[in-house]
């Protein structure tokens, strides 16, 4: 069950219209490392977990992901201004000024729709952690490369928010996944030869990795 709140997780705000990079913030609404991915990747994954604190952790995550979103598309529309003016806008940009009469799309930068295609789900909630891990450092990569186009103050402050929000999810991720190994496809890791050996096939000299070292564990006292 849901119940929505009409409010922000932090303040939306921009000094002024700029519709292009509303465009540039579409791939965090539609994209492949969007909200709109991380939310519906991480509901589909918590439907098979039956450890109740991860799964309460995962559910907990992805509806944080949808305040993320509408925090997107809010400042999206604070961007894109009152009025629909394609002679201002780019022609990346240009679909949303003559199509959607300035409402956000479920489309990334490129105006490509979103598709549940971008989720991923296993059942095997060890591979499902890790592509979350993955997924929540790739995102906060894109806020990264957002943030540093833009010189709108109030912009900057919404994405540096939702960025670090990104950290936190990475962090609680890995923290689940040191939960639970040897379940599912970690268990009995690193147990055989063959899980062990390193095959040095470029032509630099020495080997520099040893699998026998490295745990299949993310020891947060490490990071």
């Amino acid at each position: 069950m849901f119940k929505y709140e009409s409010r922000y997780l932090y303040p939306v705000k921009v000094d002024r219209p700029n519709p292009n990079y509303a465009m540039l913030l579409q791939e965090q609404l539609g994209g492949p490392q969007g909200e709109l991915k991380a939310a519906m990747q991480y509901f589909a994954q918590s439907f098979r977990i039956q450890d109740k604190e991860i799964r309460d952790l995962f559910l907990d995550i992805a509806t944080e992901e949808l305040c993320h979103l509408e925090m997107i598309a809010q400042l999206i529309n604070l961007l894109n201004g009152d009025q629909p003016k394609a002679n201002e806008a780019t022609i990346g940009s240009v679909e949303a000024h003559v199509l959607t009469g300035l409402t956000p799309m479920l489309a990334n930068a490129s105006g490509y729709l979103w598709t549940a295609a971008y989720v991923n789900e296993t059942g095997d909630l060890a591979a499902d952690i890790l592509s979350d891990i993955a997924s929540e450092q790739r995102a906060k990569v894109v806020y990264q490369n957002l943030y540093r186009q833009i010189d709108d103050n109030g912009v900057r402050e919404t994405i540096d928010f939702l960025l670090n929000r990104e950290e936190a999810h990475n962090t609680m991720f890995r923290q689940a996944f040191n939960k639970i190994q040897n379940s599912g496809s970690q268990k009995d890791w690193g147990v055989t030869k063959d899980s062990r050996i390193y095959f040095d096939l470029s032509d630099l000299d020495g080997q520099n990795f040893d699998p026998n070292d490295v745990p299949p564990s993310f020891n947060l006292d490490k990071f």
